[in-house]
């Protein structure tokens, strides 16, 4: 019987958030350890919330729980919120009576997971917020400022240089469809966002992703990084190899890491170690290094702290490129910018200074 997804159900009020996440696994861990039963934890925070959509997660999983679902039954019913990653982890603690322990194992890979994301979105918050004050800026321009320019240089009756012509003609554009230009581009960045969710774009788009320069290898290490780190978290847990490449299958959203996910099961599943699939297929976005580390790991019986090594290290890389990522793009666009500015002061300034020296 296929698994009700409740979680895109409970409720208009917002939805529950890796904070929202990392704050239940906390709090039941420590209300399982202080000897409150798992029923009753729940309820305690159905009751102390004041977040809408989490209190009525909490409701659901208390019915659930109380009806005699195990915890990560009733977990599985909301895979928007607790991805298999979670599950899994939670599933081989009930299992193995180490609920109270897996849940502090928990909460620490939530915190880093949570201010990992924060490292990235920082990272790339300061080049959005600089290209988006330069496409209002020029979009404002285009339609408030040249159009109004052309009456004026075209009283002046000189001979224009080829720079202010450009721009008028650019003016005159803006000026008689302005507005449709505009809704044009509205309608064009969401098509765009709609093309890059099909099944046929989708992978080229991400496969062009982390092919672009500094960019692309900043976000191949954000993905090496949680895929190992979620493999080697689960691992040292105790759970099966297979299930844990299943569970990241479902959590990993790159396609191309996708790929590379269902290659690696494919192969263990028939017997082959991780170094034999990896050395086999294409190693574009797989550095040689974590291949052969793998490999180590697999021949030692340590699998699972090479991966969570692996994972902290490409996470170091992460934060590396994300603290040179402002330095490294900020002087583009100033150069971009400033070759726009100085393009459109000359074309204003030359007519007038030409008009300046006629009347003399």
């Amino acid at each position: 019987m296929k698994i009700p997804n409740l979680s895109k159900d409970i409720g208009i009020f917002g939805k529950v958030s890796l904070v929202d996440s990392l704050a239940f696994t906390k709090h039941i861990g420590l209300m399982l350890k202080s000897g409150i039963a798992l029923p009753e934890s729940i309820l305690i925070l159905e009751k102390q919330t004041s977040h809408p959509a989490f209190k009525k997660l909490l409701v659901k999983l208390h019915q659930e729980i109380s009806n005699g679902q195990p915890l990560h039954k009733a977990l599985s019913l909301f895979p928007h919120v607790f991805d298999p990653f979670y599950v899994s982890l939670i599933k081989v603690a009930e299992e193995s009576g180490s609920l109270e322990k897996n849940l502090d194992y928990l909460a620490v890979h939530l915190k880093k997971q949570h201010e990992f994301s924060g490292k990235v979105k920082g990272a790339l918050l300061y080049p959005s917020i600089i290209l988006g004050v330069a496409l209002v800026s020029g979009i404002g321009l285009s339609i408030f400022v040249l159009p109004q320019l052309i009456d004026l240089f075209e009283s002046l009756e000189i001979e224009l240089p080829l720079s202010t012509k450009i721009l008028l003609f650019f003016a005159q554009i803006m000026r008689d469809f302005g507005v449709v230009l505009l809704g044009a581009l509205i309608a064009y960045i969401a098509f765009f966002r709609w093309a890059i969710s099909t099944r046929i774009i989708k992978p080229r788009w991400h496969a062009f992703l982390l092919s672009l320069p500094v960019l692309g290898v900043f976000f191949q290490n954000v993905e090496l990084a949680s895929m190992f780190r979620n493999i080697g978290t689960m691992l040292g847990v105790g759970v099966h190899i297979s299930t844990a490449l299943n569970a990241q299958y479902e959590t990993s959203t790159n396609l191309v890491y996708k790929k590379y996910i269902e290659a690696i099961k494919n192969g263990v599943e028939k017997g082959k170690s991780i170094e034999e699939v990896l050395i086999k297929i294409d190693k574009k976005h797989m550095p040689l290094i974590a291949v052969r580390m793998i490999g180590v790991g697999e021949k030692t019986g340590k699998l699972d702290e090479t991966l969570t090594y692996l994972g902290e290290y490409f996470e170091d890389e992460v934060d590396n490129t994300s603290k040179n990522l402002s330095t490294v793009i900020e002087p583009v666009i100033l150069i971009i910018v400033g070759l726009i500015v100085a393009f459109i002061a000359m074309s204003i300034i030359g007519p007038i200074y030409q008009f300046t020296g006629s009347v003399k």
